[in-house]
């Protein structure tokens, strides 16, 4: 039974094809469009099916359906994405499932990015062996996911938001429109925002010279990365600002949920890695209650193909 799964991104649309054991036989990778819209995203991603497709040499009627991790809010049945504000122009309702189905000649099933890439984290990856987890993912925003008794907690619906809570009341504005969230300090977009408000101010800096020399259009995990092995200061004082921030909103979670695991994922999460979070786990472990047995800390062990992988267990549903 062959699957498609896509995790669809701020910057990047990242397709895997699954083999009944949920094996990656072929996966593509291109950046999000930002000058068309959904309809342009929505092409995009047909696009990126049609070639993994190709790309595995699987015969395309043996694929039983496409599922796509998509930020915003999801309407299943509806098969529509609404308020993706990490998406281009994505503000309103559009029918990415019913568009993307009528592109590709294949049944879509849509669901939220960050739960899938939990989801597959706790089947298939870091979480496998963990009763209980939170899942916290860095990359143009925050998302999170809670899982309790090997099940995803939804709430009624919005549950795992780690990147909405509050971790300093009087911080900065959150592309959600409070302030002091999470994501306002770690979340990629609200990071580079900070830079280029920082940089019009005079103070220097080597990321926006990376990102050309990249052919980027924005700030992505590699420039980050680059900058900080490079020692770029502003780049040094955002990631330290976000560690503080993390460690903040993590220790909370846990002191409410007392899990036996934090998982930390997504594009940032995976590509500063090991060094990142054991920063993370060391300014967190004092703020917890229960120091003396903390959860376990993991890097997400599905690495960027998580999401996709994720988004690929949902025609299985």
């Amino acid at each position: 039974m062959f699957r498609v799964g896509v995790d669809l991104g701020g910057t990047k649309i990242q397709s895997v094809l699954l083999n009944k054991d949920n094996r990656v036989l072929a996966n593509d990778r291109r950046l999000t469009p930002h000058d068309s819209g959904p309809p342009g995203v929505a092409q995009a991603i047909a696009g990126s099916v049609t070639q993994v497709i190709k790309k595995s040499k699987v015969a395309t009627a043996d694929v039983v359906g496409v599922g796509v991790g998509s930020p915003g809010q999801i309407d299943k049945r509806a098969g529509t994405v609404s308020h993706a504000g990490n998406l281009p122009d994505w503000d309103q309702t559009f029918p990415l499932g019913i568009e993307l189905a009528a592109q590709i000649d294949k049944p879509v099933d849509l669901g939220n990015d960050v739960q899938l890439a939990v989801r597959a984290e706790s089947e298939l990856g870091a979480g496998a062996n963990l009763n209980s987890f939170i899942g916290v993912f860095l990359g143009t925003g925050i998302g999170g996911g809670v899982i309790i008794n090997r099940k995803e907690w939804l709430g009624r619906g919005a549950a795992g938001e780690i990147g909405h809570m509050i971790v300093n009341q009087d911080g900065p504005s959150c592309p959600c429109g409070r302030f002091g969230c999470l994501e306002a300090y770690a979340g990629r977009a609200a990071m580079e925002a900070q830079a280029r408000a920082w940089q019009d101010t005079g103070q220097k800096t080597i990321l926006f010279d990376i990102m050309k020399r990249k052919k980027r259009e924005r700030l992505t995990s590699g420039v980050w990365a680059k900058a900080l092995k490079k020692h770029d200061p502003m780049a040094t004082r955002l990631i330290d600002r976000a560690v503080t921030a993390l460690s903040v909103g993590i220790a909370s979670a846990v002191n409410l949920l007392d899990p036996d695991g934090v998982v930390v994922g997504g594009g940032l999460g995976i590509r500063l890695g090991q060094p990142f979070l054991d920063r993370v786990v060391q300014e967190t472990t004092p703020l917890m209650i229960s120091r003396e047995r903390p959860p376990q800390f993991a890097v997400a062990s599905l690495g960027d193909l998580g999401g996709a992988i994720g988004a690929g267990l949902l025609p299985l549903d």
